[in-house]
């Protein structure tokens, strides 16, 4: 019984852990190519294409007696259009504008944004007075500061530093101006990218609740995400050359964003929001970060910032206590409900 509760607690963040680990992969493999100059929208279409042929047949066999209707359709399209078309679109303009770390640091405020935006829809309570209400604001706020570090402080070069040759101080400033531009650009995409990422954590919860099917609600999304897509590209480029995938990298990151990335890793973050609600899965995001900032220095040979370091460090601290503020209120919930329940058998 004991081990039972202990894997039943800690099942959902294991599974968490895995997916930011399997989706850091996916972000580093897109940076790199969207450096080769691959289009955004090109590999959303392909990536979504991919997971909903993937999902529909798993689908079909583990979850035959799934019956749906027109208003849970139309939850799945505008969650596809919130949390898969319009979120990754922004997220690959704001990774081509900046880098695979920045792009996953600044994804540290997704759960802010959704803690921030369940108050008011009363999926999220907050009780000043108990340790776990002061738990949470703190561990937001801790979140914040441990982000800001990550994007405002570089900091000197602890891993891997690399030497760069003394350039024209003219030609210095004028590329420092244009990066700065493209920073700011990207930061502007990046930010409408993760508030639209926090209300599909919320939009998640209300389609768990009515379509309680991970796999078919993962496949429909996908395949509505996919139809969405096709028609941005088709309106933004008339271009036919853009649909033609170049290289093995292409295919492979292609083929792999979309089995993994968005297949599986989407119905898992659907299931642990399920089991444990939309902050406890939105909390996991900066783990992204650090596996991403690893990934960047072992497969794109980045340099790693005492900032990053930092940063990460007070993120992860952030997670840990708005988790531990969410546990427990859990227990204090469950507390209380075996206090009712014995209460009743008493009168009965």
């Amino acid at each position: 019984m004991l081990f039972h509760n202990f894997h039943e607690m800690w099942k959902p963040v294991l599974v968490m852990i895995i997916v930011n680990l399997a989706l850091a992969f996916v972000n580093v493999f897109l940076k790199k190519v969207l450096s080769e100059g691959m289009d955004q929208l090109t590999i959303l279409t392909y990536r979504q294409a991919i997971a909903a042929i993937f999902l529909a047949p798993i689908a079909c066999i583990f979850e035959r007696e799934s019956k749906i209707n027109g208003h849970v359709i139309c939850l799945l399209f505008f969650s596809a259009l919130v949390g898969a078309t319009l979120t990754q679109y922004l997220f690959l303009v704001g990774l081509e504008y900046t880098s695979a770390t920045f792009s996953c640091a600044f994804l540290n405020t997704v759960p802010v944004f959704t803690f921030i935006m369940a108050l008011p829809m009363g999926m999220e309570k907050v009780n000043m007075k108990n340790k776990s209400g002061k738990a949470k604001i703190l561990g937001t706020l801790v979140c914040i500061g441990g982000a800001l570090v990550l994007i405002l402080y570089k900091g000197m070069p602890i891993i891997n530093p690399q030497y760069h040759p003394i350039e024209d101080k003219a030609t210095t400033t004028s590329a420092a101006t244009s990066n700065l531009k493209k920073w700011i650009i990207g930061s502007i995409f990046l930010t409408a990218g993760c508030l639209l990422w926090s209300s599909w954590f919320l939009i998640q919860e209300r389609v768990g609740k009515k379509y309680p099917y991970q796999y078919s609600s993962t496949a429909i999304l996908s395949f509505f995400a996919t139809i969405q897509s096709a028609i941005l590209n088709l309106i933004i480029h008339r271009n036919n050359a853009k649909w033609i995938l170049k290289g093995k990298l292409q295919i492979l990151t292609v083929v792999y964003s979309g089995l993994v990335g968005t297949g599986l890793c989407y119905v898992a973050m659907a299931w642990c929001v399920k089991q444990r609600g939309p902050v406890f899965t939105a909390a996991f995001t900066p783990l992204l970060q650090m596996f991403v900032a690893v990934l960047d220095l072992w497969l794109l040979k980045e340099e790693i910032y005492l900032g990053s370091v930092v940063g990460s460090v007070l993120v992860i601290s952030g997670m840990y206590m708005l988790l531990w503020g969410k546990s427990k209120d859990r227990g204090e919930c469950a507390l209380k409900d075996t206090q009712e329940n014995q209460k009743d058998e008493e009168c009965h």
